[in-house]
């Protein structure tokens, strides 16, 4: 009687060999070579051929359930956590957290398994290669810091959409600084630069793309010395702002974003965090995690790193600053509004001279001449017209606006604009005619 075996590539081999082997067409030491096994190993296969043929060399463990398989048990809650609490995680990061938090004994593979069994995760394929510069990391820490902002869903709903700006170190991947904030501008990547030179001091260089606030992209308008506010204010701490052309040239800081907005999302998921205020709160405790998770070691153990001077002030610095001439009766015009300069010198001291107007983040207005603050009162306001707005701020632009509402008695509530259409009739004759769709 005929037996059907059935056997992989590598026990055909083994069969080919013993074949040999019992015919004496080869050595055992020669077959060891061939199969890559000792000879005691050759020995104990010949002889389970001799006996038993070609069903010897076949696996015993065929059709066994694995001695280190996982136990139902362990699969079943692993699966209600997953369809649960960890709805829409990633397999690694859901690994991480039956591991860390609920104790489950279990490989990422196993969990990656599970969730593909079950449609809670799709396989990815695998993206056509493209070929970019391979760019070798800085060796020092804070020698070049990448920074970007990256407008998400962050709270999943529970608040509105904002922009988390990031700070990364290019020699070590270590996240420097992360902030919540309404939108990209200039007053929000300085309070983020204020937070992180008070606590990394200064770095050499700042890599970000071409958006408005590091470059210039409009000749019209930057300043004449066609240098943005942050551009200008970077200058005066030597700080230099390198600007990429592709988002590939900065791979370190769009790369992060896409993990963040993974894994920073999940975990304020599971700690109910719903605003800017709890999540600003909480990225503190996130970057230390992140940190000791992905970080790398630099080349070098120079820190990069200046410490800041007693010429660098960052409470002038970090606001906005454009330069006006006092006109004869000791006025200064700025932003549609005038300023009347109070002092007590003689008037010709600072007719035609030149000062600079600072605004910071709160809109407070402060005049320098020569380094010094000025006293002033407002002269006269004008009303505020149309103003410029990058395409990019658009939608918080458009938030911020408000509409008023017309007055209970305003004739245009007279009009019947709210009157249902059923309650007017239809014309008998003419050449227009109503069709209602219901």
């Amino acid at each position: 009687m005929e037996i059907l075996v059935q056997m992989s590539r590598k026990e055909l081999n083994r069969l080919e060999v013993m074949q040999k082997l019992s015919e004496k067409r080869m050595s055992q030491k020669e077959a060891g070579e061939i199969l890559r096994l000792g000879e005691r190993q050759i020995k104990r296969l010949l002889k389970s051929y001799r006996k038993q043929g070609a069903v010897g060399l076949v696996s015993k463990h065929r059709g066994r359930k694995g001695n280190n398989r996982l136990s139902e048990g362990v699969k079943k809650q692993c699966l209600n956590l997953l369809k649960t609490k960890y709805q829409g995680f990633g397999p690694t990061l859901a690994h991480e957290k039956l591991v860390e938090k609920d104790k489950l004994q279990l490989s990422v593979e196993s969990v990656r398994k599970i969730m593909i069994e079950e449609g809670l995760w799709k396989p990815r394929k695998v993206k056509k290669l493209v070929a970019h510069q391979l760019r070798e990391r800085r060796a020092c820490v804070g020698e070049l810091v990448q920074i970007d902002g990256s407008p998400h869903d962050w709270f999943e709903g529970r608040a509105e959409a904002c922009v988390l700006l990031v700070f990364i170190d290019d020699a070590s991947g270590k996240l420097l600084q992360l902030r919540f904030v309404k939108q990209e501008s200039f007053f929000s990547y300085c309070e983020v630069s204020d937070g992180y030179f008070m606590q990394y001091g200064k770095p050499v260089a700042f890599y970000s793309d071409k958006h408005g606030v590091f470059r210039v992209n409009t000749p019209s308008m930057g300043q004449g010395d066609g240098m943005t506010q942050f551009g200008r204010a970077m200058q005066e701490l030597d700080i230099q702002i390198i600007c990429a052309n592709t988002p590939q040239a900065k791979g370190r800081v769009e790369r992060v974003n896409q993990t963040l907005q993974d894994r920073l999302v999940k975990e304020m998921r599971l700690r109910g965090i719903s605003s800017m205020a709890e999540g600003n709160a909480y990225l503190p405790e996130f970057i230390a995690d992140f940190n000791q998770r992905f970080a790398a070691e630099p080349r070098s153990s120079v820190n990069a790193h200046r410490a800041l001077t007693a010429k660098d002030d960052l409470a002038t610095i970090l606001t906005w600053q454009e330069q006006r001439i006092v006109s004869k009766n000791l006025t200064v015009q700025f932003e549609k509004v005038v300023y009347q300069i109070q002092t007590k010198r003689p008037s010709y001291a600072l007719r035609n001279s030149q000062v600079t107007v600072c605004v910071n983040a709160q809109q407070q207005v402060t005049i320098l001449y020569k380094g010094r603050p000025l006293e002033h009162t407002i002269y006269h306001q004008q009303t505020k017209q149309s103003e410029v707005v990058m395409a990019k701020d658009l939608d918080a632009a458009l938030k911020e606006r408000t509409y008023a509402k017309p007055a209970p008695d305003h004739p245009w509530r007279k009009m019947g604009a709210f009157k249902s259409r059923a309650n007017v009739p239809a014309p008998r004759g003419g050449d227009i005619s109503i069709l209602e769709f219901r």
